[in-house]
């Protein structure tokens, strides 16, 4: 056993589902609007984790052009019946307003690493979708379901239906078997089976810094449900000081030693402001089951920095600069967004990155944008593109990415009369409306030859390099606020924005004539920066 500190999985990582089969562990994670779908990460001791795939990848599975911003791929359910892995997910086609359009589907494999099927469809009624097997060989399906008439909550309650593997649909009566307490907003539901007890794990009070862990059980599996006596079993709500924030929507684990953890989503807010540019990570905690039968946090319900779990973690890894290159195509780390036809916005042959320019920078359907998740406070990034623009309408070049609204962009493009120039821009928005912005005076460069383009973020500033060739990196702009590519930026209000930073490359090409942009390599860099509190912490 041996302390680490959380999060286990940093940068945008939420609405965590953990899984064990043997000795393997696994956890499933939301990507929301990027693609491939959902992150699946591998460990053997609770400590280090490795991305090893994302099991949504094609057409059949998953295409989200259209989906707004902070919709697309909600809490996935990874689980095993001894046979088959399942994972459950939702694809949300609208989030905002009234309504919402959330379609639920499941697809398995034998092995973790696929093939997955396609996608049998279960339902719409609500999101956060889970499925539980249990000992008598019975499949249960349990959602959040939403009400639109507010009659008397939007957040209506937990609903459960028998899923038929054989027929590949819901069976039986659907019933409601949990609404919550008085925190309210019922949502991310997991089951589990424990010395008779059927116990319930849900979320509540939403996403931001009243979320919370509530856990109910029942001795038959469709309720009545009791709460359990601290009606939440994590929460960081009431500890406005703590130094992990909005803790919820959990899922247990068991060790094979009979150690009990609990993995959840949370956040770290890094300013005044309580910005969280990591967007939501996993964090994990020890628990154990008290003589009443029911689940308790050690030390909580106040989530731990620090936790003991049986692993040692590599920090040297976490803090090594990854140098990416594309001869053996484009590297684990890297998503996109929303289209499954990847053939139309990049390829790797000959081994450079090629983006295809398409659609505008945040556009919801065709945009060609390949970048990583930010998952330290501070880093450098570089990258060499070469693009030959024609005119303001082409663009291609390196961003600091959170949605549409939110972004900073140093692009190679060029003015109406065709001479290149380099053009600093930026979408700085407090929900709903944004304005793009051009923090520099563009920089005249030649027509001709690549152009190396970085920049650096500590903390919350943020400032841009370019170099010739030939020549030193020298800045661009001021510095910038990296702050704002953070949920409570995101674009929406409150409770409204579910992803994090990503840092990467993009192309347009306005004109409709996919302008191709090549990319060398792409550099990323931890820094460790003693101003960034959570790194002190973890020094510490």
């Amino acid at each position: 056993m041996s302390q680490i500190t959380n999060p286990i999985l940093p940068g945008f990582n939420p609405d965590p589902s953990i899984l064990r089969v043997g000795d393997d562990y696994y956890i499933a994670t939301s990507t929301f609007e990027w693609f491939p779908g959902v992150q699946i990460h591998h460990s053997r001791d609770l400590a280090n984790w490795e991305l090893i795939t994302r099991p949504l990848t094609r057409k059949s599975q998953l295409d989200m052009r259209g989906d707004p911003d902070s919709c697309g791929v909600w809490a996935p359910c990874l689980t095993h019946d001894g046979e088959k892995f399942w994972l459950v997910y939702t694809d949300v086609k609208r989030k905002d307003g009234s309504f919402k359009d959330a379609h639920n589907y499941i697809v398995w494999a034998d092995k973790i690493e696929g093939p997955w099927s396609d996608p049998v469809y279960v339902n719409s009624s609500g999101f956060d979708p889970s499925l539980f097997h249990d000992d008598d060989g019975k499949k249960w399906f349990v959602n959040m379901t939403w009400d639109h008439r507010r009659r008397p909550l939007l957040f209506a309650g937990i609903v459960l239906q028998e899923f038929d593997p054989e027929q590949g649909k819901l069976v039986g009566p659907i019933k409601n078997i949990y609404k919550g307490t008085d925190l309210k907003l019922v949502e991310g539901p997991h089951l589990y089976k424990r010395n008779g007890w059927y116990y319930l794990l849900t979320a509540e009070g939403g996403t931001a810094y009243d979320h919370a862990c509530t856990f109910a059980r029942s001795r038959n599996i469709d309720g009545p449900y009791e709460t359990h006596p601290d009606q939440y079993v994590l929460t960081s709500k009431d500890a406005p000081l703590a130094a992990l924030q909005r803790a919820g929507h959990g899922d247990i684990v068991e060790t094979p030693e009979g150690r009990t953890y609990l993995v959840h989503l949370t956040g770290r807010p890094t300013t005044q402001e309580r910005r969280c540019v990591l967007g939501r990570e996993t964090a994990i905690q020890e628990a154990y089951w008290g003589e009443d039968d029911w689940l308790y946090v050690k030390n909580g319900p106040v989530p731990s920095l620090h936790v003991e779990v049986p692993g040692t973690r590599d920090e040297a890894k976490y803090w090594a600069e990854q140098r990416y290159t594309f001869e053996n195509g484009l590297p684990i780390d890297f998503q996109w967004l929303r289209t499954p036809d990847t053939d139309r916005i990049f390829s790797t042959e000959g081994g450079k990155l090629t983006l295809f320019g398409r659609e505008s920078i945040g556009s919801w359907f065709e945009q060609a944008l390949v970048a990583r998740r930010q998952t330290h406070f501070s880093y450098d990034a570089e990258t060499v593109v070469d693009f030959a623009a024609t005119d303001e309408r082409t663009f291609a070049g390196l961003t600091a990415y959170y949605s549409r609204y939110n972004f900073f962009y140093l692009a190679v493009t060029a003015h109406s009369d065709g001479q290149r120039e380099l053009l600093l821009m930026s979408s700085e928005i407090s929900w709903p409306d944004g304005n793009l912005k051009f923090p520099a005076e563009p920089v005249q460069i030649p027509n001709e030859g690549k152009v190396k383009l970085a920049l650096t973020i500590r903390g919350k500033k943020l400032q841009f390099f370019y170099a010739l060739e030939g020549q030193d990196l020298q800045p661009i702009g001021p510095v910038l606020d990296a702050s704002i590519l953070s949920d409570e930026c995101g674009g929406h209000q409150a409770h409204g924005s579910f992803t994090g930073a990503f840092v990467g490359m993009a192309a347009s090409d306005l004109n409709g004539m996919a302008s191709p942009a090549r990319f060398d390599y792409f550099t990323y860099r931890p820094v460790r920066d003693p101003s960034d509190r959570y790194e002190v912490d973890a020094l510490s």
